[in-house]
């Protein structure tokens, strides 16, 4: 750091050391102004001219108050107006005292707005410059008169032309901070929800297989003595259900596990093309299924997203899964895949009694579990709806609207 750099910064510590040696400065400048006189036995010839008394004071009391000009800016312009225009009466030359208001002014232009710099600009310019072409011996148009109108307007201008690039560099830095913020609660959202998507994921893997495997598993216990070979099935059906667990749990890891942007998977997402294999899985363990699809893709109309896809498949997973951990052994689930216009809706219903429901669900459809909250979220996030609750007469229904194509298309061809 330059010497010049250190002194500028010691003295924006020290405002009022500044301004006392700005007040000294003026002073300065005031005494030597009051010493030369302009109007020479000849007209041109500057001479030396020994200022009175009394504008000797005006000019030390004026730059007194210079030192203060921070803390009360209009009482120091008032101050020093005043004692210029005590001056401008009496005194002669008239224009040192004056340079004590054009820094009370310059100050007030740039602590203020700029409506309060108009009226009090105005008013200085106005008060000075008018008393001093008045009361004077010179003449009105002298360049004593006209220099006081042009210093005070001056002084106004630069005082409001510094406060608007404060403003202009403040608005910048404030617009940087937000943007830094905006940013940073950016960040902290993607991350928030790619904790739940991993969150849904995990979930539904977990819940999926093991409950499979729970369901296979008391059932060879159950057969194992009098019925080996239907036993070895249901242990066949349990390792195939733990191999396919632990191949997405694998994945997953494997995606979080990665330092830079995940690589494309080596496996598509599952989607309603391994709906059958999924039902499958559900029918070996016990579960009656039926399943019903009409989803075929009408003319010119465009394919099924992957988004789209991949959550009708997770909400059959979830239901199905709920039927056969809560809806009891002699259940029946229903799947139903339509596509209706530009949406897809999906529902499961089943037929089950059990005493614990779904995770507990209210009858608005609010689970107390991570199912149905998974479920939601997932169809949410598409801008889709979901509906979960009891069905009359006994059993659960879940259904989910997807939407397929952009809103804004559907409207263009509904209009």
């Amino acid at each position: 750091m330059s010497t010049f750099q250190r002194a500028r910064r010691r003295l924006r510590a020290h405002p009022f050391a500044l301004d006392t040696a700005l007040a000294a400065g003026v002073l300065t400048c005031m005494l030597a102004g009051s010493l030369v006189d302009p109007h020479g036995p000849d007209g041109v010839t500057w001479t030396l001219h020994a200022p009175d008394l009394l504008s000797l004071v005006l000019m030390v009391l004026a730059a007194a108050a210079l030192p203060f000009r921070r803390r009360a800016p209009r009482a120091v312009l008032g101050f020093t107006g005043g004692a210029s225009l005590v001056e401008s009466v009496t005194g002669d030359p008239r224009a040192p005292v004056a340079m004590c208001v054009v820094v009370a002014l310059y100050t007030v232009a740039s602590t203020t707005d700029r409506p309060t710099t108009w009226r009090a600009g105005l008013l200085t310019m106005t008060v000075l410059t008018g008393a001093a072409m008045i009361a004077g011996p010179l003449p009105w148009y002298a360049q004593e008169n006209l220099g006081i109108f042009a210093w005070t307007g001056i002084g106004a201008t630069a005082g409001d032309a510094v406060r608007s690039r404060r403003a202009f560099v403040q608005a910048i830095r404030e617009r940087a901070e937000r943007a830094e913020r905006t940013r940073e609660e950016e960040a902290r959202r993607r991350v928030a929800e790619e904790r739940l998507r991993i969150a849904r994921d995990l979930h539904d893997v977990v819940a999926h297989h093991i409950a499979l495997v729970n369901v296979q598993a008391g059932v060879a216990a159950h057969v194992m003595d009098k019925r080996p070979d239907q036993a070895k099935e249901a242990l066949a059906h349990v390792r195939e259900a733990s191999r396919s667990a632990l191949g997405e749990l694998r994945a997953t890891v494997g995606l979080l596990r990665q330092s830079g942007d995940p690589e494309a998977p080596t496996e598509p997402a599952p989607g309603l093309d391994r709906l059958d294999e999924l039902t499958g899985t559900f029918r070996s363990a016990g579960l009656r299924v039926l399943v019903a699809r009409e989803d075929r893709r009408p003319d010119h109309a465009p394919a099924l997203p992957a988004a789209v896809d991949l959550a009708a498949y997770r909400v059959v997973q979830e239901a199905l899964t709920n039927v056969q951990k809560h809806a009891g052994t002699e259940a029946k689930a229903e799947v139903s895949v339509v596509r209706v216009g530009p949406h897809l809706e999906v529902t499961v219903l089943d037929d089950g009694t059990g005493a614990v429901r779904h995770e507990a669900p209210a009858a608005n459809g609010d689970g107390g579990g991570h199912g149905l909250l998974g479920m939601r979220e997932r169809v949410t996030a598409l801008r889709g709806t979901l509906t979960t609750g009891p069905r009359y007469g006994g059993g659960f229904r879940v259904h989910a609207i997807l939407p397929v194509e952009p809103r804004t298309s559907a409207v263009q061809d509904g209009s």
